[in-house]
């Protein structure tokens, strides 16, 4: 144990260090250094950071949790997402570099109105704060309670546990978003996510040595043979983790959302130097995202070939799988990648709340005067209040019946659909007036939420597929009643140089086809036979 915690402590000391050191190459003084890393980042920096600020331990647990309760359906949330991330290098990317703007409500305030800024931004903030970051801390503590034994020497109850280890994980990501802005986690990103790939196909062959018992070609042997059932993506039962009709319906408007519109993850990419490194980098990113199969849901099925159903939350199958599997050298080491993955998603989503509450609503509400230097002072002010309600949030997820990924995915669906419209809309249309994404965003919390009880039985997913139309055409509609007097037009800022990378299209195609063999893989037609 000893080994454990001091191979954690000086790889998480040695990369915050140098992250320190990188983030001192930008004016942290200014608002587009310490919000966007000066407009500096590449396509390494940009792929290595979105991919890490969406790959945690909330999907590491979460869809690993999903796969040992039900089948590999549970893949459509990596292995789709590259769909999304395609349209987003080559629609949404282009026109936001274009604008030169900060924050995506910034946008909708340009292309609508202030109050349309003001109710998004909140409605993102709110997101961030009941949501995605308690998940990334409850995730996390699970984790790093299963490799140190946290619970067990101290004798601390689940609650207790998950609350204290939050609190020690949002503190370490305040000090890094306070002392080194988006420069810092971009760079830590960088290092962390080699090493959570590498770390996440390490317990995918150690998973693979223990179900064959010593052999890893054994292994493969019982994954393929026994329990195949599991094996299959291609379900369209409602009790499917993700039924394959939404794959390109309620599951890409959510996908979309998340990739192209969530300020989280696109802040990443607004901080890119130019059109063509963001356009790489999102694609790296979309890369990636088709192996995440193998490392972050394959492991789950090893769990339950291991455990069959023994564990009783399927949120622990990959700690536990964790725990037993890594040697005592590797874990320490392993540990450190797993909390810079919880602190790379916590310092994103945390990161994107400050810039919300600092450019959209400070600012613009609060202190219109206010200089750069003031703006990055209430930041840090705000992300230390911000970071308090979410540690106190994370050990109640314990409660959610479904498991906290699809408690994640359900709590944004509130918001997400009338959002991506509003943004979308607001792109394609150059008369849709600003009252129609208000009553848009209206009408969708209200139908989303008489969902539950009327149809709750259906997977949220077609629920979405229904209800994205539905607001599109709403707003749609009121532009046809009461159009806006002047049609919008998007004005070049020039901040950054626009022209696209000429292998985009090429690089998207490869991209698609892994995609797709992938899905052939996991189905009737490959190895779930």
């Amino acid at each position: 144990m000893v080994i454990t915690v001091l191979s954690f402590l000086l790889l998480n000391i040695a990369i915050a260090f140098y992250s320190w050191k990188k983030a001192k190459e930008v004016n942290l003084d200014s608002s587009e250094g310490y919000f966007l890393g000066g407009r500096s980042l590449t396509a390494v920096y940009i792929g290595s950071s979105l991919l890490l600020t969406n790959l945690s331990t909330e999907q590491m647990v979460g869809l690993n949790g999903q796969s040992y309760s039900g089948s590999m359906t549970a893949m459509a949330w990596e292995v789709s997402a590259p769909i999304a991330l395609i349209m987003f290098a080559f629609i949404f990317l282009p026109r936001y570099l274009k604008l030169g703007i900060t924050t995506i409500p910034k946008f909708l305030e340009d292309r609508y109105d202030l109050n349309t800024r003001l109710i998004v931004s909140v409605l993102l903030m709110a997101g961030y704060t009941v949501s995605f970051l308690p998940t990334v801390l409850y995730s996390g503590a699970l984790v790093l309670d299963k490799i140190f034994n946290i619970s067990e020497i101290l004798g601390w109850n689940e609650f207790g546990t998950v609350f204290v280890i939050s609190a020690f994980i949002g503190i370490t990501g305040i000090c890094y978003i306070y002392f080194g802005g988006l420069k810092a986690i971009s760079s830590a990103d960088t290092l962390y996510g080699v090493g959570l790939i590498v770390g996440g196909f390490a317990i995918l062959i150690f998973g693979l040595h223990a179900v064959g018992d010593g052999s890893i070609s054994e292994g493969l042997h019982k994954l393929t043979t026994n329990y195949t059932e599991k094996l299959n993506s291609l379900d369209s039962s409602n009790s499917a983790q993700v039924p394959w009709p939404t794959i390109l319906t309620g599951l890409l408007v959510n996908n979309l959302f998340y990739w192209a519109v969530n300020q989280a993850i696109v802040q990443r990419a607004l901080g890119a130097q130019n059109l063509a490194e963001g356009q790489k980098g999102v694609l790296l990113a979309a890369l990636f995202k088709t192996l995440g199969a193998f490392y972050l849901v394959v492991p789950g099925i090893l769990a339950f070939h291991l455990y069959g159903d023994s564990i009783n939350n399927p949120d622990n199958a990959y700690p536990v799988l964790v725990a037993d599997l890594l040697p005592t050298a590797l874990a320490g080491v392993f540990a450190a990648i797993l909390f810079g993955a919880i602190l790379s998603s916590f310092n994103g989503a945390l990161n994107s709340t400050m810039t919300l509450f600092t450019m959209d609503i400070y600012k613009q509400f609060i202190n219109p005067k206010a200089s750069d230097e003031r703006l990055v002072k209430v930041g840090q002010r705000f992300i230390l209040v911000l970071g308090l309600i979410s540690v106190c949030i994370a050990p109640v997820i314990l409660l959610a019946p479904s498991g906290l990924y699809t408690y994640l995915q359900e709590t944004f669906g509130f918001l997400n659909v009338p959002i991506l419209a509003a943004v979308t809309v607001g792109f394609f249309s150059k008369r849709v007036p600003a009252i129609a994404p208000k009553i848009g965003i209206v009408a969708h919390i209200i139908l989303y939420g008489l969902s539950k009880f009327i149809v709750g039985e259906i997977h949220f997913l077609y629920i979405l597929a229904v209800l994205f139309p539905v607001n599109v055409a709403i707003m749609l509609i009121v532009g046809k009643i009461a159009p806006r007097e002047e049609e919008f037009k998007l004005e070049a800022s020039n901040k950054v140089e626009t022209s696209s990378w000429k292998y985009a299209k090429p690089a998207s195609a490869v991209i698609l086809l892994i995609m797709i063999g992938i899905y052939i893989l996991f189905s009737p037609w490959g190895i779930a036979t």
